[in-house]
C-alpha cells in the first residue's frame, strides 16, 4: 500500500452505520477524507475512532441541519479542493411524527442542497456518489418477478404523507430530484447512487449504544438480547441483505471507476429470514443458546419471493457479496465486542 493521498473526498452524515464502513475504504485507500457531523461532539468521535498513521487523513465539519438552505454551502470549500463527494447523510428510523420535517425535508432538501453547494462552490468535484435506498425501487403491494436499476417504487406525495410510507418516499423523491438536478443544471460533475437493501454488518466503532444502531441490525442486535427467544417477529416486508462491507466498497468504486458516472446500483447479496438469522447465529454463537428462539420455530420465509438482478454492481463495480452466514456472524461478533449487549 501507498502513501501518496489519491484524492480528497468530503463524505456527509459521516457518524451513520454506512458512512462509518465508507470512511475505513476510504482511509485504506489512501484518500483525505472530510466528513460532516451534526455536532462537535460527534465529529470528534467519528475522527478519535481512527488510530495509527490513518487519523492524519481524516477531519469534520459540522453540518447540523441538512435540510437547511445553504447547509453544506461552507462545508463544500476547502483547499485544497475536494475530488469527490460521498452523500450518506438521510434520516432513516421509526419514529416518524411529522412525515415532512422528519423525513421529507431532510431527505429531499439535503440531497439538493449538497448537489447545488457542489456545482457552485467545488468546482474540482469529479463526481457525486449519493446513497440511496431499494426502497427507491421496490413495489412492496406488487412486487415485480425480478427487480433490477429500471425500477422506481411507485409514490405520490399524498401517499408519502402516510407514515407507513414516508421512508419509502423520502428515498424515492430525493433520488428524482438528484437525477433531475444533473439533468436540468448539467453541473461539472456526474452522479452515481447506491441502491442497497436490508443492510446487516459488524456496528461502528463509535457507536454510544446500541440504541443507536441502523435500524438494519436490530432484528440482530433483538435476537442477540433474548427479545425473540418467544416469539420471533415477523420478516417481512424484505426478504432481501447486503453486507455494510459491500455497500461501503460500492460507494469508493462507484466513486472511482469512470464507467460508473450517470448510473443506479443495486446492491444486494441474497436472501435472508429471522429464523435464519436466529439459527446462523445458533450455530456461531453456541453459548447465547438460552437468548435464542427455538430450533423448531416456524420459518417464514415465502415459497415464493421476488428476484434480484445485481449484474451491473457486478460487472462495473466488481462486487463479490458476502454471504449471509458470514454477515451475521460478524455483526454478532461485533455487539459482543462492544460489551453493548447486556
Amino acid at each position: 500500500m501507498g502513501t501518496e493521498v489519491r484524492g480528497k473526498v468530503l463524505l456527509t452524515g459521516g457518524s451513520g452505520f454506512i458512512a462509518s464502513h465508507i470512511l475505513d475504504v476510504l482511509l485504506d485507500q489512501n484518500f483525505e477524507v472530510v466528513v460532516t457531523a451534526r455536532s462537535h461532539e460527534k465529529g470528534q468521535r467519528i475522527v478519535s475512532s481512527i488510530e495509527g498513521p490513518l487519523a492524519k487523513n481524516v477531519s469534520f465539519v459540522v453540518v447540523n441541519d441538512v435540510a437547511k438552505d445553504g447547509a453544506f454551502d461552507d462545508a463544500v470549500r476547502a483547499d485544497p479542493p475536494f475530488d469527490y463527494v460521498i452523500h450518506t447523510a438521510s434520516p432513516y428510523h421509526f419514529n416518524v411524527q411529522d412525515p415532512e420535517r422528519d423525513f421529507l425535508d431532510p431527505a429531499i432538501r439535503g440531497t439538493k442542497g449538497i448537489l447545488n453547494a457542489v456545482k457552485v462552490g467545488a468546482p474540482a468535484v469529479k463526481r457525486v456518489v449519493i446513497t440511496s435506498s431499494s426502497a427507491a425501487m421496490l413495489n412492496p403491494t406488487n412486487h415485480a418477478k425480478v427487480y433490477d436499476e429500471s425500477f422506481w417504487a411507485p409514490m405520490t406525495w399524498e401517499e408519502a404523507l402516510k407514515p407507513q410510507n414516508t421512508y419509502r418516499a423520502s428515498k424515492v423523491f430525493s433520488e428524482r430530484a438528484a437525477w433531475d438536478f444533473v439533468e436540468s443544471e448539467k453541473p461539472h460533475f456526474d452522479l452515481a447512487v447506491i441502491n442497497n437493501t436490508y443492510t446487516f454488518g459488524p456496528i461502528p466503532r463509535h457507536l454510544p449504544h446500541l440504541s443507536a444502531m441502523n435500524t438494519s441490525n436490530h432484528r440482530i442486535r433483538d435476537i442477540v438480547q433474548g427479545k425473540m427467544r418467544d416469539i420471533i417477529e415477523p420478516t417481512a416486508p424484505v426478504f432481501t441483505f447486503v453486507d455494510v462491507r459491500d455497500v461501503a466498497l460500492a460507494h469508493v468504486r462507484a466513486m472511482t471507476i469512470p464507467e460508473a458516472g450517470g448510473h443506479r446500483f443495486y446492491t444486494v447479496g441474497g436472501y435472508f429470514s429471522n429464523k435464519r438469522l436466529a439459527d446462523i447465529i445458533r450455530t456461531f454463537y453456541p453459548e447465547l443458546e438460552d437468548r435464542l428462539p427455538p430450533v423448531e420455530a416456524a420459518d417464514d420465509f415465502p415459497d415464493e419471493v421476488y428476484g434480484f438482478n445485481n449484474t451491473r454492481s457486478k460487472e462495473i463495480l466488481g462486487l463479490e457479496y458476502t454471504g449471509l452466514d458470514a454477515s451475521v456472524r460478524d455483526t454478532v461478533q461485533s455487539i459482543l465486542k462492544s460489551g453493548l449487549d447486556q
